[in-house]
């Protein structure tokens, strides 16, 4: 049977995949629009702040770095993502921070709740519910409940969704309903073209899958597509269960290009992806076309993923979801179950030992 030939088979599909990761790809439509509904319902009454911060680790984190690129040329105050155990050194009664943690028991999440209920910012919660929505109820802090029994990298339609439409509600957005509606549209067209059910000769996820299939896939994103890129990249990680790397143009012809120069027989072991748009800026489009070619002379394999939509929300998520299928696809080729993560389950049992989680909901303790 050929590699595609695999991504045809069904009963092969559901053999691999038994916690039916597949399925949140083709019902990603639904949850965006489950996740719109859920923050809409959310009151809060905070004043306009002078700062943003989200504060979040892994699948829980992602979408503070989508919401920093999709706000970059529309919001006029900082954002900033905290992957630390406290909040950067200006966080004060002025910063708003959205702490997010799918299980709501992410160790450096917690202690970043403290640490912004300490220094009395404006906090805001997401979660599935855990020690993280015990505190924010205990403490009065709005506290976002979402759908419990996923993997947190399969709730990014509710970890990352809702945090446009907070924005809005607070007046630092616009225009985000329209948006909102625009992707789930799209979505609904990306996972009914990369459904299990359509061939590979006319699904695109199924070929990138089987075109990177052996290889370290390599991404490449730009603009507003920084954290595009970088979702995917970790996509391949946790659902292929592949090393994978990301960088960003333009700064990644300032350095990364170079380690391209002497790649010799090595090149046969990586796939370059480009994330692109059709509206790209002329001086964009000349750098990635420049780039494409210098690789091609390298005999680097190199494949484009184009962005779908009109609006910034579309055109994210679109790719989103395409490298989402494909990453399923890609442990479906390897005949992995893309939702065990193993190494990750690994650590956190190890870290448990450290106390290091218990001595911060302590001090939660006597704060509540």
């Amino acid at each position: 049977m050929t590699k595609l030939g695999v991504l045809d088979n069904l009963e092969r599909i559901k053999k691999i995949d038994k916690s039916n990761m597949l399925s949140f790809c083709v019902d990603a439509p639904k949850h965006y629009r489950e996740a719109a509904r859920l923050a809409k319902a959310v009151s809060i009454n905070y004043r306009t702040p002078r700062s943003v911060i989200i504060a979040g680790m892994g699948g829980s984190g992602i979408g503070g770095e989508l919401l920093k690129d999709w706000a970059r040329n529309r919001v006029t105050i900082p954002i900033e993502v905290c992957k630390e155990y406290s909040l950067p050194a200006y966080a004060d009664e002025s910063t708003l921070v959205f702490v997010v943690s799918y299980s709501g028991e992410t160790e450096e999440s917690l202690s970043a709740f403290l640490d912004a209920v300490k220094r009395r910012c404006m906090v805001v919660c997401i979660s599935s519910g855990g020690t993280l929505s015990k505190f924010a109820e205990k403490l009065d802090v709005p506290n976002l409940r979402v759908p419990s029994g996923m993997a947190p990298r399969a709730t990014l339609p509710y970890l990352f969704m809702p945090l446009p439409i907070l924005l809005e509600k607070i007046g630092l957005a616009s225009n985000v309903e329209s948006e909102m509606s625009e992707t789930i549209k799209v979505l609904e067209k990306i996972s009914c073209e990369n459904s299990p059910e359509k061939p590979s000769g006319v699904n695109f996820s199924k070929t990138l899958a089987s075109d990177i299939c052996g290889t370290i896939p390599v991404i490449y994103g730009f603009g507003i597509y920084r954290a595009v890129a970088q979702r995917l990249k970790t996509q391949l990680n946790e659902n292929s269960k592949v090393p994978a790397k990301w960088e960003y143009f333009p700064e990644l012809d300032h350095n990364e290009i170079v380690g391209w120069e002497e790649v010799g027989k090595l090149a046969d072991c990586f796939s370059i992806i480009l994330v692109r748009d059709d509206t790209e800026r002329i001086e964009m489009k000349q750098r990635i076309e420049v780039t494409k070619n210098l690789m091609h002379k390298k005999s680097l394999r190199t494949f484009e993923v184009w962005t779908k939509g009109k609006s910034s929300l579309a055109k994210m998520s679109s790719t989103i979801c395409v490298g989402d299928f494909t990453s399923v696809y890609l442990a479906m080729l390897r005949g992995i179950d893309p939702t065990p993560v193993k190494t990750i389950t690994l650590l956190k049992e190890k870290l448990k030992q450290t106390g290091a989680k218990e001595k911060i909901v302590r001090e939660l303790e006597r704060t509540a």
